[in-house]
């Protein structure tokens, strides 16, 4: 089974949610793939924001194609808030998809999401919501981060995660890091995912073959 975990991160924020995440895969007995979407800034707008030195590492990563991403079992996406909504490079990917789309190619697979913002009420639950409407456009399964994840009800810290996705706040300058907290969130998301997408596995023809 192939679990993918698709993401942007500019400053390093998403990047470690993602490994959280990847570490919840491995619990439950899978490894994850990480890929990364199609950078759209020139280098010298980086530069400017201060990312290079992050982006450097990251451009290590695979980037993914729509045809790589078919053949995932499941996808767990991580995406910046901007606005509200998923960053420029994630829509932009995701845009491109179309062709698979036609095919069906992820229909009956598991999608998930995780997210960071700036500030706490940044938009982190419309970032994931808006990207649950193209899971579902392309007929995923979505899995979010259940209440059964117990650090969601704490209310001793200021923290990020929702029953949609893990989530972290990264503070206006990127100053704050993920949690604790929020990097319990993600592991308990990607172990959900995992497990789910393990009971699915090999099941799309029978989950589509309704007619």
């Amino acid at each position: 089974m192939r679990i993918f975990i698709v993401y942007y991160s500019l400053y390093g924020h998403i990047h470690k949610m993602a490994q959280a995440v990847s570490e919840g895969v491995s619990d439950a007995g899978f490894k994850a793939e990480f890929f990364r979407v199609p950078e759209t800034l020139p280098d010298v707008v980086i530069e400017k924001m201060g990312a290079t030195s992050f982006q450097t590492e990251f451009r290590k990563l695979p980037v993914i194609t729509p045809d790589e991403l078919s053949k995932a079992d499941a996808v767990i996406f991580g995406t910046p808030t901007r606005f509200g909504n998923m960053v420029g490079q994630m829509r932009q990917f995701l845009d491109s998809t179309g062709g698979i789309w036609s095919k069906g190619a992820l229909a009956g697979k598991v999608g998930s999401v995780f997210t960071s913002s700036g500030t706490q009420h940044g938009g982190q639950e419309s970032t994931i919501l808006s990207m649950h409407i193209t899971l579902l456009h392309h007929g995923m399964i979505i899995a979010g981060l259940p209440y059964t994840f117990a650090g969601q009800t704490i209310m001793t810290e200021i923290t990020g995660c929702s029953p949609y996705g893990a989530s972290t706040i990264a503070g206006g300058s990127g100053e704050r890091f993920p949690s604790d907290n929020e990097l319990s969130g993600a592991r308990y998301q990607g172990k959900y995912v995992a497990r789910v997408a393990e009971q699915l596995a090999g099941k799309q023809n029978y989950l589509l073959s309704l007619s």
